[in-house]
């Protein structure tokens, strides 16, 4: 692990997010949980099923992070490649777990474990089972890599299942302020206070309506004394610029009375 806050990536794989026929939902939950485990969540890549380019992003991102969370592909059909683009990935045999297709036997009965149900019983050697509450079919771990499935509320069971598993360091806390401004009138005191604080992460996020425009500025620390003083900072520096905040979000840890 690395010496403060681990950090992971995460892989999203399947032709149909890159088509749009499936709209991903599972990014939005692992980088929020994620950052509840005090892990930072560098990057995230979408990806087709060819086993080249799986392969070849596996073993990048498993050498770049602590954590590779994969999502998709481990289903009972033919293009669902994932156990075996990472078992090559770290040169791996590729086996049928007998742990796993004891859990299908469970599942299916013998007579019901077909061929291609039987590819969900497929791992890499050493690969340790994630459980599946939802509908039995395990995912797995292999050295940094969590293989997960693609359904939502399958890939948040199994998530959670590890999660307690997972080390990260101090909780990243949150505080945002709305500020009634243009952003080209917030990017210069905004950056100034950014470098003033490199502890802090400050992010201006603009919105536009009919009725209104302005940014969210969303300041991020591990630290709830360095939290509270950058907000202070923009607190003021939106006054400065001739405007009061519309509103503000703190998250309670890191309140001060």
């Amino acid at each position: 692990m690395t010496a403060e806050r681990a950090t992971a990536a995460v892989l999203i794989i399947g032709n149909e997010i890159l088509s749009g026929r499936t709209e991903d939902a599972n990014l939005a939950y692992l980088g929020r949980r994620l950052t509840d485990l005090g892990v930072d969540l560098r990057e995230a890549r979408v990806v087709p099923d060819v086993r080249a380019t799986l392969v070849a992003q596996i073993d990048q991102l498993r050498r770049e992070h602590d954590y590779l969370f994969t999502t998709g592909g481990i289903g009972p059909t033919h293009d669902d490649i994932t156990a075996e683009c990472v078992a090559a990935a770290l040169d791996r045999p590729l086996i049928e777990n007998a742990e796993a297709r004891a859990l299908l036997v469970e599942r299916y009965g013998h007579d019901g474990l077909t061929p291609a149900r039987l590819r969900m019983a497929r791992t890499p050697t050493d690969a340790a089972l994630i459980a599946n509450p939802v509908s039995a079919v395990p995912g797995f771990r292999v050295a940094n890599v969590y293989v997960l499935a693609g359904i939502p509320d399958v890939m948040r069971a199994m998530f959670e299942s590890v999660a307690h598993t997972l080390t990260g360091g101090p909780r990243l806390l949150t505080a945002t302020v709305v500020a009634p401004l243009r952003e080209g009138d917030l990017a210069e005191p905004l950056r100034a206070i950014q470098e003033q604080h490199p502890d802090a992460e400050i992010g201006s996020y603009p919105f536009y309506s009919s009725a209104q425009f302005g940014a969210s500025l969303v300041i991020r620390s591990a630290d709830p004394d360095v939290l509270q003083t950058v907000l202070d900072a923009v607190r003021a520096m939106v006054r400065e610029l001739g405007a009061q905040p519309l509103s503000e979000e703190v998250e309670p840890e890191a309140r001060r009375s």
